[in-house]
């Protein structure tokens, strides 16, 4: 039933001798406010100072109106003090500063206040009671009208805070994408509706490439930034009847039924991937312009919950990150176990190198002109205790993903740099590279790290190269480039790893300071496969000699390649034709024997006695 508001008499209704007291209230403000507080203070309201200043506005805009209705005056002031008065009541019911019962009370403090010196008043002008009784009246009136107001403001601000909380509590705050609450929610409502109609559903579980970098590399306003921008991506190529959320940090989930499945949940994601293909543009410091990739694990076998059906969907995401990154990947029932394995091995990793447990081995590098040794690359190795020497495949990329790249690399450069130090002292004029990963190079502390290791070790600065590849070189370009340059002017040398397997552009070369290029593995294999083997490599080696940078192979493992290679003038060269990857006596016999017998062929006899693995 909808309640009318009370009418209040209009001015000209008044009796003349209601004027004087309307004056007087007016008079009296200071009275009415000291009065009103007194009472409010009594009842044990008094101690929110906000609460109290946004009541004393409201009594004094309310009495200061009541005084000039009293006195005959226009409805203008009234009309702006309600409107005046409901703006307040509405900040006190959004903020919930104060509950309807309080709210209440103070008005009725007030009403007693006013009462209080309307009575005084009428005392002392001699007004007719009738006089009063209707000033009282009209207070009345007016007060009931204010409190249906109020009541009204507090129940609409009630509701719209309710709905807020129920939003909050079910969608991602960054986002507003529905969170793993709601995910789950619908999540099992696709699940029982597929049984119900044995049509097909499908979990793709979304994880975003290297998406700690931009967080370590730029800031958390970038990453936040760039998580709205890709959740708005994805959003767009999601049908409205399927489900897409947000889980925490980079990870999101598609719930797709029916008629998306139709192709299969594989083109799903690739059309996911390709929704990411076009680079972002972030605003958040200074403009820059990313690339971002993600690794979607897909789970189309129904389970029993929907805890069950996602966590198969993550465990197939994040056997596509170790296949690799950018990619996606179907779940089987054995992933259980791989991932199991995997999350055992990288808590072992914690424990490694405290326990002493890393190496190094060394494999020589030649200039391929006369087969002279020029120095050695630095490569880690895990001894783990029960497991035995694991492969650099399977921990390295646990290092990088679990942010320990950055102690164990640091730990990589001052063992090499002491190793290379002491071979040189002992009369053995070789250099030592060692690789650098993308999140040493994240930060200035690894320039400092550089400069500690060389102290440290009293290896010149020019025998240490610093390898580093394409995509770690293209993540942060500014800002790697300025750490490079820092590098270079303590003397070290800086050389492109793996180079022609990412995407760094000639122009990107001449602003990089490099001293050499690594050219990949697999260019080499392809030069016995076709002449376009022979003319990429051709290609290569001009191109750093037009920048005058060293070229080097790596991964030589043929008589024919070396030929080739040797024709086309590369600098230099490693590969298994050489030597495989030496453990430290292994490595300084090989120096000592090589030039007694230059003859090219594999050194199996002075491999290490742990056991070899690929190089990294």
């Amino acid at each position: 039933m909808r309640i009318s508001p009370p009418s209040l008499t209009s001015p000209s209704e008044l009796i003349n001798d209601v004027h004087p007291l309307g004056e007087a209230l007016k008079a009296r403000l200071a009275d009415v406010l000291a009065l009103t507080g007194a009472r409010i203070r009594a009842l044990g309201h008094g101690d929110n100072a906000e609460v109290q200043s946004s009541f004393e506005r409201i009594n004094e805009s309310s009495t200061m109106a009541l005084g000039s209705w009293l006195a005959g005056e226009g409805p203008e002031v009234s009309l702006q003090a309600k409107k005046h008065a409901g703006q307040l009541y509405g900040e006190l019911a959004a903020h919930r500063d104060a509950s309807l019962q309080e709210v209440t009370a103070r008005c009725l403090c007030w009403r007693d206040s006013v009462a209080e010196v309307l009575h005084e008043s009428a005392a002392q002008l001699d007004v007719p009671p009738e006089a009063l009784s209707q000033a009282l009246n009209i207070m009345q009136l007016g007060l009931e009208f204010s409190l249906l107001r109020m009541a009204k403001y507090f129940d609409s601000e009630h509701r719209r805070t309710d709905e807020e909380l129920a939003f909050m509590a079910t969608h991602d705050a960054l986002t507003g994408l529905p969170n793993r609450t709601l995910i789950l929610d619908r999540t099992e409502q696709l699940l029982l509706r597929a049984r119900r109609h044995g049509t097909p559903v499908a979990a793709l579980f979304i994880g975003l490439d290297n998406f700690k970098g931009v967080n370590e590399t730029l800031s958390h306003g970038a990453g936040d930034e760039l998580l709205r921008a890709v959740a708005q991506r994805l959003d767009g190529v999601v049908r409205d009847t399927d489900a897409f959320g947000r889980l925490g940090g980079d990870e999101f989930v598609v719930i797709a039924e029916e008629l998306s499945l139709a192709d299969g949940p594989e083109l799903v994601a690739r059309r996911l991937q390709q929704a990411l293909k076009k680079p972002f543009t972030l605003q958040a410091e200074q403009e820059t312009h990313l690339t971002v990739t993600a690794s979607i694990g897909i789970a189309s076998v129904p389970r029993p919950s929907a805890e069950e059906f996602l966590r198969d969907a993550d465990i197939a995401m994040y056997q596509a990150k170790w296949a690799g990154k950018n990619r996606y990947v179907m779940f089987e029932p054995g992933m259980q176990d791989a991932v199991q394995n995997r999350m055992t091995l990288e808590m072992d990793l914690r424990d490694a190198l405290p326990n002493d447990e890393f190496f190094l081995v060394y494999q020589p590098t030649f200039k391929l002109n006369d087969m002279t040794p020029t120095g050695v690359e630095a490569l880690i190795r895990w001894n783990h205790p029960t497991r035995g020497i694991v492969q650099p495949n399977d921990f390295i990329p646990l290092l990088e993903g679990s942010g320990l790249i950055t102690d164990v690399g640091a730990w990589v450069l001052r063992k090499a740099c002491h190793q290379g130090a002491k071979w040189r002292k002992a009369g053995y004029q070789v250099g030592m590279a060692v690789n650098v990963s993308g999140r040493q190079l994240d930060t200035d502390e690894f320039v400092i790290d550089v400069r500690n290791a060389l102290l440290e070790s009293g290896l010149e600065a020019s025998a240490l190269t610093l390898e580093i590849t394409e995509t770690t070189l293209m993540r942060n370009v500014e800002e790697t480039t300025r750490r490079l340059t820092a590098i270079r002017e303590l003397g070290v040398r800086v050389a492109i790893d793996d180079f022609g397997t990412g995407y760094s552009s000639l122009a990107h070369l001449q602003q990089f300071p490099v001293d050499a290029l690594k050219i990949d593995r697999a260019f080499i294999s392809r030069l016995t496969e076709s002449a376009e083997g022979e003319t990429l490599i051709h290609t290569l080696v001009q191109l750093g000699k037009a920048l005058s940078i060293e070229t080097l192979a790596e991964g030589i493992e043929l008589e024919q390649e070396l030929s080739i290679l040797q024709g086309e003038q590369c600098d230099s060269g490693q590969g298994y034709l050489f030597a495989r990857p030496l453990e430290v006596e292994a490595a300084e016999a090989f120096l000592k024997t090589w030039p007694k017998n230059t003859a090219v062929g594999p050194v199996s006899a002075l491999e290490s006695s742990r056991g070899e693995a690929v190089t990294t």
